[in-house]
């Protein structure tokens, strides 16, 4: 007898094992995978239940909607925040590599698109940072395999990375004149023209350099004044420097070709691949090409 009911536990424990493995795999082909057409319908859905979400945060923070219709907006942001909080953690349980995914960059948006209606519990306002779910939009681009716009941003992201180093230099030059810039105008000038301190004049310099020119701190002496126009002046050539840089690279990856290059991986988002790559090297998935 009882070797019978150790039998029934360990098939039973099996039993709720394969059932579970299988819920899981159900769960990551509607969630995950765009090609099927649950998949594609749950990701449709989810696109638009973001963005008539983040039109009810925009309509909250009108002061005359939010007095007519502030408590259906709140029941409205809650009701999303609560469907995403059991998405997220839905895509945790079934995720063949959660942590791997909780790092990944949809799923911090994912965590950082449910966190701010909770932060406003504690510091009222803090739901209007729900915009940022529209950054989870940006699976649309996978939802309906427009393959010709990845090809584009990862043209913009290869070309970014291959000048990073140019432009961490550019940066660093910047850097440097705002902070010499600034000094010497606040040795120039006095705390009467708006010049109380060499960080407030580092402000002044970049506002300047940047031909932003807000216009709330300005020179008022001759010297102070010429050293602007020098700055001024400087600052249009500055602008096109990494535009160039980055400009430069695109076209070298241009003539080189992207065309018929992997994806990224659907299911674990790994974007390192050789050329001739069929297989993630991370998660095994297959791969799309351009």
């Amino acid at each position: 007898m009882k070797l019978g009911k150790t039998i029934n536990a360990k098939q039973l424990k099996g039993y709720v094992t394969v059932t579970s493995i299988s819920l899981r795999k159900k769960i990551y082909a509607v969630i995950f995978e765009a090609d099927t057409p649950s998949g594609k319908l749950f990701d449709v859905l989810l696109i638009l239940s973001i963005l008539a979400s983040v039109v009810a945060v925009m309509l909250d923070s009108v002061t005359r909607i939010r007095m007519s219709y502030g408590t259906l907006l709140i029941a409205v942001e809650w009701f999303f925040t609560v469907l995403f909080t059991i998405e997220y953690g839905l895509r945790v349980y079934c995720s063949r590599d959660p942590k791997h995914y909780v790092s990944s960059f949809f799923g911090i948006v994912d965590l950082l698109a449910i966190l701010p209606t909770y932060f406003s519990l504690f510091y009222p306002g803090g739901q209007y940072l729900l915009v940022i779910r529209l950054l989870r939009v940006l699976r649309i681009f996978r939802v309906f395999k427009l393959a010709q716009y990845i090809a584009e941003a990862n043209l913009l992201v290869g070309a970014l990375r291959a000048s990073r180093r140019k432009i961490f230099v550019f940066f660093y030059t910047v850097i440097s004149l705002v902070t010499v810039f600034g000094s010497v105008m606040y040795v120039i000038e006095s705390e009467q023209s708006g010049f109380t301190s060499i960080p407030k004049s580092i402000y002044w310099a970049i506002v300047t350099l940047t031909t932003v020119g807000y216009g709330d701190i300005a020179p008022q002496t001759n010297l102070g004044q010429a050293l602007s126009a020098v700055i001024m002046i400087l600052g249009y050539s500055i602008i096109a420097v990494p535009t160039g840089i980055v400009t430069v690279e695109m076209s070298k990856l241009s003539r080189t070709g992207i065309k018929n290059r992997p994806l990224p991986c659907d299911n674990c988002r790994e974007i390192h691949h050789d050329d001739d790559a069929q297989f993630c090297k991370r998660c095994g998935n297959e791969l799309e090409r351009l």
